[in-house]
């Protein structure tokens, strides 16, 4: 699956509304303010905080710009 950029646009963090950014090679969307991780599960975001994982310093710098 892949999230189109007129569906990332319009997806925001459930906690800080914040911008997502789209991994494929984990399925992930991830969020840099509150790091977070959410997954994509059967092509559906999973965009709730108790499905999330915390992020490492070091995920955070490896993610793209």
């Amino acid at each position: 699956m892949a999230i189109d950029a007129r569906t990332l646009a319009i997806l925001a963090c459930p906690l800080c509304k914040g911008k997502l950014v789209w991994l494929a090679e984990t399925k992930e969307l991830v969020c840099r303010a509150d790091k977070l991780a959410y997954p994509v599960v059967n092509d559906i975001p999973m965009l709730l905080s108790s499905a999330a994982r915390e992020l490492t310093n070091d995920e955070l710098d490896n993610l793209p710009s």
